[in-house]
Formats: structure tokens, sequence, C-alpha cells
């Protein structure tokens, strides 16, 4: 929700956060969770190559694609994803690109 739309489009925003910062919960949320995998990273890595190359006292069949996708969704919280850009020439058109030659003086 906008500050527009709580205070009205005639009336500037005042006090409270400025946009972008997060609040308080959300922050200790991500630092709670950082804490808990730096603090269990090298269990990861365990539990990551059993998913990998299986354990056969436990009846667990290697899957390696599985330990990929695993790994994947734990780097997201660390490493955020990043917005997807588009690059366009003039008026939203195509890039256009001019290529010369230096000459072999």
């Amino acid at each position: 929700m906008t500050s527009e739309s709580k205070v009205g489009k005639n009336r500037k925003k005042t006090g409270g956060r400025t946009g972008g910062t997060p609040n308080k919960a959300t922050q200790q949320a991500r630092e709670a969770i950082a804490l808990f995998v730096d603090g269990n990273a090298h269990r990861l890595t365990e539990w990551l190559d059993t998913v990998a190359n299986g354990d056969p006292e436990n009846d667990i069949k290697p899957n390696p694609a599985k330990a990929f996708e695993l790994f994947q969704s734990v780097v997201e919280y660390h490493v955020p994803k990043l917005a997807r850009t588009e690059v366009t020439g003039a008026d939203q058109g195509p890039v256009e690109m001019v290529v010369t030659w230096a000459s072999g003086k």
C-alpha cells in the first residue's frame, strides 16, 4: 500500500519509515535465518552430499539433481534474485549497433 492511498492524494506522508526500509520484525527474521544458516553451514554440506550421493544404509538413492535444487533454494536467502532488465533502443525500439573497423595505417 502506498503512502498516497493511506493519507490521501492531497496530503504528504509525515512520520514513519522511509520507503524501502524493512520493518523491525522482517529485519530480525532475516538476521535469525542468516545466523542459523551460518551456524549450520557444515551440516548443510553433509546433508546435500547425502542427497547427491545417496545413503544405502538409510535406503536413500543418489539424486544430484535434487541436491542442486535444494542448494539453489537455500542460496536464495543469502543472495537475492536480481530483477530482469530489458535493454531497448530509442522509443522502446531495437538496439542499433554500429561497428566500424580501424584502418590498418
